[in-house]
Order: C-alpha cells, then structure tokens, then sequence
C-alpha cells in the first residue's frame, strides 16, 4: 500500500514555502474530499465560509493515505472556541487543559480545536502553565497553523487535508516519514515527553497500530523519560491504557512498553514478575492480549474489567498463596488479595467500580470453578459472571497454568445433554466425597483412690 502511495507524493518545488510549508496539491496525492466524513467537511465549510482557515486534521489524514479507515475526522481552525460555538448552533466548549468544541451531529461529534501556539513568551498565565518539572497543565494559547503543527505529537498525525482544494499540507515532513514508515516526535523528543508524559506511550501505539518503527532519537529517551509516567493523573492514565490494549494490536503494543520499561508504570506491581519472559505471568499476559486482538478483529465484545483481571492476576495470585501460608483459607486469602491489589492500582490507573467489581467476580469464581459436584456446576452456569470466568481459566491453561483439566471438563459440561451432565457431576461428587475418618473416642480417665482416712 505505501508503495503504491508513495507514487502520488511528487514533490513541486515551488510547493514547499519559506516556514517549511509543503503543498501537496490536487494529483500529487491519493485523496479525494469524497473520502471525507461528510460532517466534517461541513464543518470545514462552514468555517471557512465564515473567513476562517479550516483543515480536516491528524489522524484521519494519516489513514486515508495508507489505506486505513479512520475512526475519527478531527477539524483545527484559525477561529476561538467560542467564535466555532457561534457558528454551530448544536456546539459546546468543553475542556480546560485544552479547550476544544465539540460540534454535534445526528449520528457524531467532530472534534474541532482552534490552532496552538508553541511560543512562550506573550502568554499570559491562566492560558499556559506548566509546572517545575515541565509537565504542561494548560494549554490554551492560540497561534497559527505552523505553530499548531509544530505542537503536534508525531510528524505522522501533523499532516492537514484542505478538502476544499483537495491538498495536504505539511509541516513536519510527516509525508517522507509515512512512506518511510517512521514514528517520530516533533521537536526535542526530551522536552516533549516531558511536556507530556504520554506522548511516550502515544510513541508506543500508533508504532504498533502502524506496524511503523520508532527512529532512534525518539526512542532513546523513552526509558529513563518512564517514569515521568507518575504525574500523569489516574484517571487519565486509565482512559490510555485502554487505548493501548483494546485497539486490536494490544499484543504489539505491550512488547514495545515493555521494551522501553514504560509497562513498569502502569502495572507497577506486575512489572517486576515480567522480568521472566518465560514465565507464566508473561505467558498469561501476553497470551491475554493474543485473544482480545483476535476478537476486536472479528468485531467481538471486549472487556477493561478482563484485561485489567489478567494484568492483576498473577499479583492476586502470589498474595492469595501468602495469605494461606498464614492460615487463611483459600477463599478469604483470594478476596484478600483482591482487594489489596485493586487497592494498590487506582492510584495509578483509577479503575471504576463497573470494571473492577466483575474484575473480583471472575477471580472468585476460579475457587468456585472447582466445586462443581452435585448441583453446583448447573448454578454456577447461571452466575452473570460464568462465560468471562470459564474464558478466564482456559485462559491461564493456555499460559502454562496446570488445573488439572478444569477447562476441558466445563467445555464437554457445556456442551453435554442434561443427563450426561448429572453425570459429570456425580463423577465429581464422588472423587471428592473422602471416606470420613472414625473420631477417636476420648477415654474419660479413670477416677482415682481419694486420700486413705
């Protein structure tokens, strides 16, 4: 596909202008306005219409090029938030960090954002402000389209589509780096990833999602830029880590995060049992991730609350076992560690309620899994939780786990007639069933000879 692209991209040399501007005009590029979300070219129209200059922007260019299907169409702008308010009658301004409009449609939102300066120097304090240690907190200084692609992520997302003259503009030589099939940050990688820690793990998805690599100057601070990851709010760390793992290359991306230590800060308290990479904990993981690709490609239902089940198992798992060995029984011990490890990580990625409520389910019903005798096995099926917590043991015997074939025994119960099935469950019955042991009578001792008179 990039090859076949990289035919249309014959470069003009009077295109390119004195601030580093390339024009890619009508015939130089594989894009059409039809290709366009027909919202957002409304948008663009209505802005520019209006005397503003509009771009359908990021992303969404940076697919239809290489033959992707964008998930969103985003538009920037010359005009203030509330100048596109004023435009669109069905618009809200929303965010302080960076104030965007969202502009509503029938069926969508198209996400518009005015230009951003990246200068410094006449801005007034309650529009940027960043702390000590760089970290940008606020972001509301608006500039020019140069400036705004040069505060842009990655030289891949800062290619701008004009569909009213059906031509791309580049900034950054974003171009050179699609064909080339380069991640790369726009400015110092150092003072960047600082700005924002996670553009560092932005690096990480798209290089995944892209199948592109990273070039050497952006990847070489990303290890020790890591744990710069700690200032990155909960919640919003949480919204990103379901980015990273339920794009359909969730296994690509954990290579690389843990290739550059940045998984270290997500799942702090699984990072270090990751050091095996012949061990079950990775295995699991890995294999995890190898099964929710397969079924986001095949446009099945996925789950944070299983995800963040398999990344925390093997922490769960390892505490249960010191809890028993201090004489708690099985099920308290799990719950135990449930709640401690679930404890441990909301501070780093705040998991809701709704996800780590069935997290804890499907991690009790692995104890419950295995006592399924008697009438058991029929009521545990009917638990709202059973299909995730079957899936969740085939899961961990594919990762090594020996359970002593609880998984296929629950595949042949499921799929067994109601007669075969009592069966099964009668066998169990009765391997379990231990002859009881005859309790020792106490012998009451025998009186003994009071004192003689």
């Amino acid at each position: 596909m990039l090859k076949r692209i990289s035919k249309f991209f014959q470069r003009d040399k009077s295109s390119k202008s004195a601030s580093g501007r390339q024009i890619f005009s009508d015939g130089q590029h594989c894009l059409s306005a039809d290709m366009i979300n027909r919202d957002a070219y409304k948008v663009v129209d209505v802005l520019q219409k209006a005397g503003f200059e509009a771009y359908v922007v990021g992303g969404c260019v940076r697919d239809l090029l290489i033959g992707l299907k964008p998930k969103d169409f985003d538009v920037a702008t010359s005009a203030k938030p509330y100048e596109v308010k004023e435009l669109f009658r069905r618009s809200r301004i929303i965010g302080r960090r960076f104030q965007i409009v969202h502009v509503q449609f029938s069926r969508e939102i198209i996400e518009v954002t005015t230009f951003r300066s990246n200068s410094s120097q006449t801005t007034s304090k309650n529009r940027r402000q960043q702390t000590d240690s760089g970290l940008l907190t606020r972001d509301n200084v608006f500039g020019s389209v140069e400036e705004d692609a040069s505060r842009r992520d990655l030289t891949v997302n800062a290619l701008y589509y004009d569909p009213s003259t059906n031509s791309i503009h580049d900034f950054t030589n974003g171009i050179d780096d699609v064909n080339a099939k380069i991640i790369r940050i726009i400015g110092d990688p150092e003072t960047r990833f600082r700005e924002d820690p996670v553009r560092l793990l932005r690096v990480a998805r798209f290089a995944a999602k892209l199948g592109f690599d990273i070039e050497p100057a952006t990847a070489n601070p990303m290890k020790h830029r890591a744990a710069d990851l700690q200032q990155v709010s909960s919640p919003r760390l949480f919204d990103e880590t379901l980015k990273l793992f339920m794009s359909g290359q969730g296994l690509d991306t954990f290579k690389i995060l843990v290739e550059h230590r940045l998984f270290d800060y997500i799942v702090p308290q699984l990072g270090p049992m990751l050091n095996d990479r012949q061990g079950i904990p990775m295995k699991l993981v890995s294999q995890a991730l190898v099964n929710t690709d397969k079924r986001i490609q095949a446009s099945q239902r996925v789950t944070p609350a299983f995800i963040y089940a398999a990344l925390l198992w093997p922490v769960v798992q390892r505490l249960a076992r010191n809890f028993e060995k201090n004489g708690n029984s099985p099920p308290y011990a799990l719950s135990k560690a449930a709640g401690e490890v679930i404890l441990n990580q909301i501070p780093v990625t705040a998991i809701p309620k709704r996800f780590s409520i069935p997290m804890r389910e499907i991690w009790d019903l692995q104890l419950h899994l295995r006592r399924r005798g008697g009438n058991r096995a029929q009521r545990l099926m009917e638990h709202p939780r059973f299909r995730a917590a079957y899936d969740f043991v085939l899961l961990r015997e594919q990762a090594g786990e020996d359970l002593d074939g609880l998984g296929a025994w629950w595949t042949t119960y499921q799929e067994a007639n109601n007669e075969s099935r009592q069966t099964m469950a009668d066998d169990v019955m009765s391997t379990d069933r231990s002859p009881k042991k005859r309790r020792r009578r106490r012998n009451s001792p025998k009186p003994t000879a009071g004192p003689a008179k």
